[in-house]
């Protein structure tokens, strides 16, 4: 960009001719990276007093340009930075500014480094920040769990498979798996700042620089870990890219499947729980509906984190070692997937603090479709001796009568069972209680009543 007298590209210098409108319109990235420019200004004020230590520029050119840099980003919060779209993206648009507030000095700052660790650099320095909003929202959202579930440990709901009523669990169990899946999220992103903690900035282009530049120094500095290693790598590397999207579709798909439950939950069908007004919208033609729409939005914007991360993927497969312009893309990508899931967790958190309980519906599901059945088998394995597989047969046969009876197992007397069984005795019946069947689940990661109060001790504990 050099002295940029008339608003152009540095490498005006050596293209002789202007780009067209429309590559300058879809090549430009400021529109999209300008959200960039806290984490330039750092990175390049680190940069200079790094030349500075190494003897590359003096005491007064270093001083100009941090005086300089930090006036742009007064600037820039101020709003008024005097952007201009025709130099392409945030760096070049501050190097200009620069060159305007202290003159040809403004040059040095661009020494032994170029634009592609520059904006590597600038975008590690900035998802360190976003892993961690997201991090910070996932905390909130389990806390809100644990809160529910804290008032919901002696609830009793069916447990589905396949939507089919399958054994009687604590509603709290239930809402817990999900603190289990957000716990797993945060890991991810936890994880994603150490994968991210190597510093980029000093390999330049892509072959390193003669300058005698101290790479550990602008590390420590920018609160890395490590320098880069590969100077080829290190421009071409958008793994921490990858991982972070990734880290979002899986969150997305944890968030859809909640609310996937809750509209579910929330239906006429079933009636299990109720969504306050703040969290629902109307019908244009229908006056008594109450629609879940926060939550199928949540359920449809995961399609949306998808496809970011498919995108990336896609363009990176086919791509050599070094920079491509195809790289550029690889910044909306991630602002949108991260715009996204934050805004999916906020919403998710207001609902999850809108939402109350049916506690009579859930035991009135749960006591139909023989929830008990499993612990009539497992009771003839204990108690008779049977190998499971006839105790499950036995089990099927009294299911059967029942059902043929339109009977409950808790209706069902002894002398029935045994016309099926001879060798149950009346202390059988004890086993269809639902809450003795819930209780009962004392293994490790059980849904009994006193393994989710350890769990949810323990969650806050570690959380």
């Amino acid at each position: 960009m050099s002295k940029n007298k008339n608003n152009q590209p540095i490498w005006s210098a050596r293209i002789n001719k202007v780009s067209s409108n429309l590559f300058k319109k879809v090549g430009g990235s400021l529109s999209i990276d300008k959200r960039l420019f806290s984490e330039d200004i750092e990175a390049s004020i680190i940069h200079v007093e790094m030349l500075f230590k190494q003897k590359i520029i003096n005491f007064k050119i270093k001083n100009k340009i941090v005086w300089g840099l930090n006036r742009i980003k007064n600037e820039i919060i101020k709003k008024k930075f005097p952007f201009d779209e025709k130099l392409e993206d945030i760096h070049m648009n501050i190097e200009k500014r620069l060159f305007d507030l202290i003159g040809e000095e403004a040059g040095y700052i661009h020494t032994a480094r170029s634009r592609n660790d520059q904006v590597i650099t600038d975008f590690k320095i900035w998802l360190k920040k976003a892993n961690n909003i997201i991090t910070k929202n996932l905390d909130i959202t389990i806390n809100n769990i644990l809160k529910n579930a804290n008032k919901n440990i002696e609830t009793i709901m069916p447990g589905f498979t396949h939507l089919k009523n399958a054994q009687p669990v604590s509603f709290a169990h239930y809402l817990l798996a999900y603190v289990e899946m957000f716990s797993r999220d945060k890991k991810r992103f936890i994880n994603n700042l150490e994968n991210i903690n190597e510093n980029p900035l000093g390999v330049a282009a892509l072959t390193g620089t003669s300058f005698k530049i101290d790479r550990f120094y602008t590390t420590k500095k920018l609160k890395f870990k490590k320098p880069t290693k590969n100077s080829i790598d290190t421009v071409s590397d958008r793994d921490f890219v990858i991982d972070f999207l990734y880290s979002c579709s899986a969150c997305a798909i944890h968030i859809s499947r909640i609310a996937e439950e809750f509209i579910i939950w929330n239906s006429d069908a079933f009636k299990l729980i109720n969504l306050n007004d703040k969290i629902v919208t109307g019908s244009s033609i229908m006056p008594q509906k109450k629609n879940p729409d926060p939550l199928e939005y949540l359920r449809g914007k995961t399609g949306v984190i998808f496809g970011n991360l498919f995108s990336m993927l896609t363009i990176l497969k086919g791509l050599p070692l070094s920079y491509f312009k195809d790289l550029q893309d690889d910044k909306e990508i991630v602002f949108k997937s991260f715009d996204q899931l934050k805004n999916s967790l906020i919403i998710l958190n207001d609902i999850l603090k809108n939402f109350s309980v049916d506690k009579k519906r859930m035991l009135e599901l749960a006591e139909n479709g023989f929830l008990t059945a499993t612990d009539l088998a497992d009771y003839m394995v204990k108690e008779l001796n049977y190998p499971f597989r006839k105790a499950y047969l036995q089990t099927a046969k009294i299911i059967n009568f029942a059902e043929k009876n339109k009977k409950k197992l808790t209706e069902l007397k002894i002398d029935e069972i045994n016309k099926i069984e001879p060798k149950l005795t009346a202390e059988v019946l004890k086993i269809f209680d639902l809450k003795h069947s819930i209780n009962s689940k004392t293994s490790y990661g059980g849904t009994s009543f006193e393994n989710i109060k350890k769990m949810i001790r323990s969650y806050k504990k570690n959380h």
